[in-house]
């Protein structure tokens, strides 16, 4: 069995960084709290993303609102992804307690209740900051992924793109996308104009590209495409001194997996683009908390997690780090689980053969080390208790370290109606984006240019109604083909009523 003192002196040479760091807790050796060894992780590190694992009430809500928490005292913001609606308590100060005044008296730190600077923001209407983006900062590429449309389809969806800019319509909601695309297939105009200068497109493709467009406005994407769009930068606000925790609460997410997906993307993609490189810059300029992770993956095509994995690997070049909340490590994929420098494992309970599997599965990514026996320990972890590998200031995991991990200071619980409304009516960004502008987009153009063309017709059509296009039922109805079918179909229905009636003609 491995001494105490050879514990200390290990583990306090691979977690003691010289530069800036922020502490998680203490180190535990034979179930006992080890107070000289302080578990900490270098700033310079995190932006290369991680995991906070563990079963249903082992602590990992805990965890992720400590990490933020320290995050902030070292004035780096946060996005926390708060699905259960558990978070809300950051921004109140925490109270004392027994339980709580045990812990700190085993870890030997100080206690100090505090409220760190939050704002809460929404996807789907609630109070709060509303975050949305409008069709063009998405592009083809990104929405054909959203819709799930096929090569065919994201084709096309390029071609209209395109064609909006050309023309000068602005594609800023859906209903500005659906309208372009009724106006290039039903509208003679809209079609010509389409066929002459990007080739000719069959109307059944769009007619599928418009339905996928329907089945996510169901899932209530129509509050999330529109203006004023989200400007990410809005993300990185400190005040004293603090990082600001941005609270995200998608608790009805459940239901709207497209829709959660899409916004993850999105805001992948924009931070992407819109921040500049950092190199080395010595600490993260935001981290992602993504909680309940397995609902995007569980839910998302092949490729909608194909471009998780891409951003994941390219994001954290522009100081940002992501990580992921779950239950088992293995509800993340393989290729994204490999890009996570960070683990936080939580107990993991063995009660079926699968489950067996998964704690082997989660053990086998772990640093090998003599002071556990981590197959056994990491079913016994207490709550509160985790398992802590990371990468230390030259990008090398440290070793594996049952921590006693320290309590939040600020509140374990959620806010209230009135601190709600408290918080969100003195928030700057609530009230700079509450607003939702409507300017003149591709709707309002093709809808006056359809009526001007109406007004315009020739003198002798002025008095007679206008006429509307056929639409594409009316086309195949008046092709030679449909109207082969209408003959034959009128013309079987009344020989059936004929010899209902006793009327048709009788055998010879």
């Amino acid at each position: 069995m491995a001494s105490k003192t050879q514990f200390i002196e290990e583990l306090n040479a691979r977690y003691t960084p010289k530069g800036e760091h922020i502490i998680l807790g203490k180190g535990m050796l034979d179930g006992e709290v080890v107070p000289e060894v302080n578990v900490t992780i270098p700033l310079k590190t995190i932006n290369r993303h991680g995991l906070i694992a563990g079963a249903t009430g082992t602590g990992k809500t805990k965890t992720l609102q400590v990490f933020a928490e320290q995050l902030s005292h070292a004035g780096i913001p946060s996005l926390v992804l708060d699905i259960k609606g558990d978070f809300s308590g950051i921004a109140e100060a925490g109270t004392m307690n027994p339980a709580i005044e045990e812990r700190y008296a085993r870890t030997q730190l100080p206690y100090r209740p505090q409220a760190f600077p939050a704002e809460l923001m929404t996807i789907s209407g609630e109070r709060g900051v509303k975050l949305r983006a409008t069709v063009t900062e998405f592009g083809p590429v990104l929405l054909s992924k959203i819709l799930q449309l096929n090569d065919t389809q994201q084709s096309i969806m390029s071609i209209v793109f395109k064609y909006c800019d050309d023309k000068g319509l602005p594609l800023i909601d859906l209903d500005d996308l659906k309208k372009v695309l009724q106006y290039v297939t039903d509208n003679a105009q809209g079609k010509a104009e389409l066929a002459a200068n990007y080739g000719s497109i069959a109307s059944s493709s769009l007619g599928a590209i418009l339905r996928s467009i329907v089945a996510l406005e169901q899932q209530g994407a129509t509050k999330f495409f529109g203006e004023l769009s989200f400007d990410v930068h809005d993300l990185l606000q400190t005040r004293d001194g603090k990082g600001v925790v941005n609270i995200l609460r998608v608790a009805d997410i459940q239901n709207k997996p497209q829709l959660f997906s899409t916004f993850m993307l999105s805001l992948f993609a924009e931070i992407y683009m819109t921040f500049p490189e950092e190199g080395d810059s010595g600490k993260p300029k935001l981290v992602l908390f993504i909680d309940e992770a397995h609902l995007i993956f569980d839910e998302s095509s092949k490729a909608l997690v194909s471009q998780i994995e891409t951003m994941v690997k390219l994001i954290r070049s522009k100081g940002v780090g992501i990580y992921f909340i779950t239950q088992i490590p293995g509800d993340v994929p393989e290729a994204i689980l490999s890009q996570l420098g960070l683990k936080i494992q939580h107990a993991l309970r063995g009660f079926t053969a699968k489950d067996k599997k998964e704690i082997s599965k989660a053990v086998e990514n772990y640093p090998t080390t003599t002071f556990y026996d981590a197959s056994t320990l990491i079913q016994n972890l207490g709550i509160g208790e985790a398992f802590v590998t990371a990468l230390d200031e030259k990008g090398i995991p440290t070793p594996l370290v049952h921590t006693y991990l320290i309590s939040p200071e600020s509140r374990m619980d959620v806010l209230n109606d009135a601190e709600i409304s408290e918080l969100t009516s003195r928030s700057a960004l609530v009230a700079k984006y509450e607003q939702v502008i409507n300017r003149e987009s591709a709707y309002e153009i093709l809808v006056n240019r359809m009526e001007t063309a109406v007004q315009h017709a020739a003198p002798d059509q002025k008095t007679k109604p206008a006429k509307e296009e056929p639409g594409m039922f009316e086309q195949i109805l008046q092709s030679k083909a449909g109207k082969t079918f209408t003959s034959t179909l009128m013309r079987e229905g009344a020989k059936a009523i004929l010899g209902m009636l006793g009327l048709g003609r009788k055998r010879r």
